[in-house]
């Protein structure tokens, strides 16, 4: 119904341009909002707010040549009204949400889903924690995110491919093959002195343990700077291992995993700062190779190889993303931490530098998640290697609701995740409210066929019967899922996924409180079988977005 209004408006402007009733040339972006108030009708627009400076006249005066313009108001619009300093709010004809069952019907599974992405191929980098140690519930909300706006631009036609980025290379890795080789030490019978700045925690002791176990005291009989580095590459593939486990236990997997090694391996690194080169934007200093990123908006120049040779963390990324591009992607999606926000003015730029536009490199930066239990913090240490990890939580909370607190709220914002909230099994808690939401209408229809009545079709019923105010709600919220799926994909911003199904939840359990779905009235039955389904098909449908089960019974 929104891309039916734009259009209409869309037209009509052009209508003004051509009349000469408007000065402006050019459309300025049409932003169509649902008011909150119901009073401002189904949806309102700023349009001529956004045309006024251009214009010269009040802003109340271009909305009323706009809608002097308007076509084919009958068809769907009940009225149009201007607001305060130039709003434009519409009212649409009830007749016009009864469609969205009928599209429900004939397009099943796929009604939400649009083509925004025209099939380009794109690719979505997250997670990617380094080798050394287990996941933490941090690297669980990047983990939820990253696999949930996968599921979205699939819906929106993309070509997805999801990728977790092996850091292996580097002095975490040394810091790793000198943690495990101490704790080896240690548990041979040897004295040893334990610095601070190793990695601390239990599982490098478990890691040092299956060394010797598979090993026994080998590692003794080599060089000990050889026997670090074994030691290093067994335990990042022992934690890589676990990592992999607990995604799985959390419904997230890769379509590629890609090694930093690999790099170095097939030569990348030199040859894209090789590619560099020849457009003459790397330069010596001091001994140091640097590539020009400050002549593309970052705030000055940054070094591909140190004075000592050693290659830098910047280098890699550059010829990762340079592989990426290399392998066909049209959209590149990382999603990071948020105290990586300096680094992003430097890899935009070292795509410029590259000949590419910035803008097809997007990045995603995620706040930290504080857990909560009992309304105090739950405190974490990963110095002390003390942190509760991604799996303690997915154990206590179960994978659905630890998806979905995960998602609640927008990535760049804080996250406060109630443990005790996120195992209540009551309207309380967001998940299990959807869920019950689910389950409640298939035990509604489950009633419905114990008593001999058959699913209705959309031919089947008299569509006019659903018209109280709670009923055009729920069409009216049903036929803004496409709009939720495609903004979603846009902003990059699943958190809207939660969001609408906690309202489409909500409006539905009030109407399920209020009225019977099954009567002794046969058509009304009818009619309202076929919302409840259409609603129960749209929760099933939003909740696979989520990665999240669909219950039939709680």
């Amino acid at each position: 119904m929104k891309k039916t209004l734009t259009e209409l408006m869309s037209d009509s402007i052009r209508r003004c341009m051509d009349k000469g009733l408007l000065n402006s040339t050019e459309i300025p972006p049409l932003i169509l909002e649902s008011p909150r108030e119901k009073s401002h009708g189904d949806y309102s627009t700023n349009i001529a707010m956004a045309m006024t400076p251009r214009e010269g006249k009040p802003s109340h005066e271009v909305a009323r040549i706009i809608l002097s313009q308007l076509a084919d108001e009958d068809e769907v619009i009940e009225k149009a009204e201007i607001a305060g300093p130039g709003f434009i709010n519409f009212f649409l004809k009830e007749e016009v949400w009864y469609s969205v069952l009928e599209e429900i019907e004939d397009k099943g599974e796929g009604f939400g889903k649009g083509k925004i992405g025209e099939g380009r191929r794109v690719q979505i980098e997250f997670v990617s924690a380094n080798p050394t140690g287990p996941l933490h519930v941090g690297h669980g909300r990047g983990a939820a995110i990253g696999d949930v706006l996968a599921n979205i631009l699939d819906a929106c036609n993309y070509r997805v491919f999801k990728e977790y980025y092996i850091n292996d290379v580097g002095s975490q890795m040394d810091t790793l093959g000198k943690s495990v080789f101490l704790r080896y030490l240690h548990a041979l019978g040897k004295e040893v002195e334990f610095p601070d700045n190793c990695y601390q925690g239990d599982y490098i002791a478990g890691i040092a343990k299956k060394a010797i176990k598979e090993r026994e005291d080998a590692y003794l009989r080599y060089p000990q700077e050889e026997s670090i580095r074994s030691l290093a590459s067994f335990g990042a593939d022992d934690i890589l291992r676990g990592i992999e486990g607990d995604l799985d236990q959390f419904g997230v997997h890769f379509d590629g995993w890609f090694s930093e090694k690999e790099l170095y391996r097939e030569e990348k690194v030199p040859r894209a700062i090789d590619d560099l080169k020849e457009r003459g934007l790397v330069y010596e200093k001091d001994g140091a190779l640097w590539l020009k990123t400050s002549q593309f908006g970052d705030e000055k120049d940054r070094v591909l190889i140190k004075a000592n040779g050693e290659t830098t963390y910047f280098a890699s990324d550059v010829a990762y993303h340079k592989d990426k591009l290399d392998r066909g992607f049209e959209v590149l999606i990382n999603i990071w931490g948020a105290d990586h926000h300096g680094y992003v003015p430097r890899m935009k730029a070292s795509l410029m530098a590259m000949g590419k536009d910035e803008a097809i490199l997007k990045i995603v930066l995620v706040q930290l998640v504080s857990l909560m239990r009992d309304g105090k913090i739950v405190a974490m240490s990963t110095r002390a290697g003390e942190f509760t990890t991604l799996r303690n939580v997915v154990e206590e909370v179960g994978r659905d609701a630890a998806r979905f607190f995960f998602l609640m709220r927008r990535p760049d914002s804080q996250l406060d995740f109630d443990l005790e909230l996120a195992k209540r099994q009551s309207a309380e808690n967001p998940v299990y409210y959807v869920q019950y939401a689910h389950a409640r209408i298939c035990s509604i229809i489950r009633e419905a066929l114990n008593k001999g009545i058959v699913l209705p079709q959309f031919e089947d019923i008299d569509v006019r019967l659903l018209n109280l105010s709670e009923e055009l709600d729920l069409l009216k919220c049903l036929s803004g899922y496409p709009e939720v799926i495609e903004a979603s994909g846009l902003s990059l911003e699943p958190h809207r996924i939660p969001f609408y199904l906690m309202e489409l939840s909500s409006l539905f359990h009030s109407y399920y409180n209020k009225y019977r779905v099954i009567s002794s009235e046969v058509e009304l039955t009818k009619a309202r079988l076929l919302l409840v389904n259409s609603i129960k098909r749209v929760i099933k449908s939003a909740l696979n977005v989520l990665g999240i089960l669909a219950p039939e019974k709680m």
